[in-house]
């Protein structure tokens, strides 16, 4: 029983986006907090992996040598990391601890593999499944950004289709349909509303 029905807890919000490659997890995770830019906060994840045309080191990512991983790694500095298409990737800890102490719902986009790791440490984050209306999407995606080879392409569209098969490992799935990203965003800023309105909340513990 609430001690004091009248006295709400609003703890901020850990949000997992995951999903295939090419699903929109950046551009929708961003078109969030582009809503509420005071409520949300982005953690830029670390890779190994050279920037595509247009991304800016600590803004899309934090572009990262393999040594510096490696260290990152052996100094426990990773909420979680995993090889991803022969690149590693990885959130840091401090970056997501930090954003929670400010208050505001913190944002993070991982792969499938990576959400699962986080829901083993962190169970009470909203978990959120970010897909595409078909197959046939996904692949046009993949296919139009022109920044993998033939069989690059083969490799993440043959991963997508296992990643799919592990949907129901999450809270909420969202689609992402071609020209609706804003009807994918405002279902995201539902949910989160909605678990701001639940009767009985815990903090985030990291």
């Amino acid at each position: 029983m609430l001690e004091d029905p009248y006295t709400s807890f609003r703890y901020p919000k850990l949000i997992i986006i995951s999903g295939p490659s090419g699903v929109g997890k950046d551009t929708i995770a961003r078109g969030v907090i582009g809503k509420r830019p005071d409520e949300f906060y982005f953690v830029v994840t670390a890779t190994t992996r050279p920037p595509r045309v247009g991304e800016v080191h600590g803004q899309d990512y934090f572009f990262v040598t393999h040594d510096q991983f490696a260290g990152m790694i052996e100094q426990g500095e990773l909420l979680e990391y995993a090889v991803v298409y022969n690149d590693y990737k990885g959130i840091p800890k401090q970056q997501v601890r930090d954003a929670l102490a400010s208050g505001k719902n913190v944002i993070m986009r991982v792969d499938v593999q990576g959400a699962a790791t986080v829901r083993k440490l962190l169970p009470n984050a909203l978990f959120i499944f970010l897909r595409t209306r078909s197959e046939e999407a996904l692949v046009r995606r993949l296919l139009e950004r022109k920044s993998e080879t033939p069989e690059g392409v083969k490799i993440r569209i043959a991963t997508a289709r296992e990643e799919m098969k592990r949907m129901d490992e999450f809270d909420f799935c969202v689609v992402n349909a071609d020209g609706q990203q804003d009807t994918a965003v405002a279902n995201i800023l539902a949910i989160v509303d909605a678990a701001h309105c639940r009767v009985h909340q815990q903090p985030i513990q990291l």
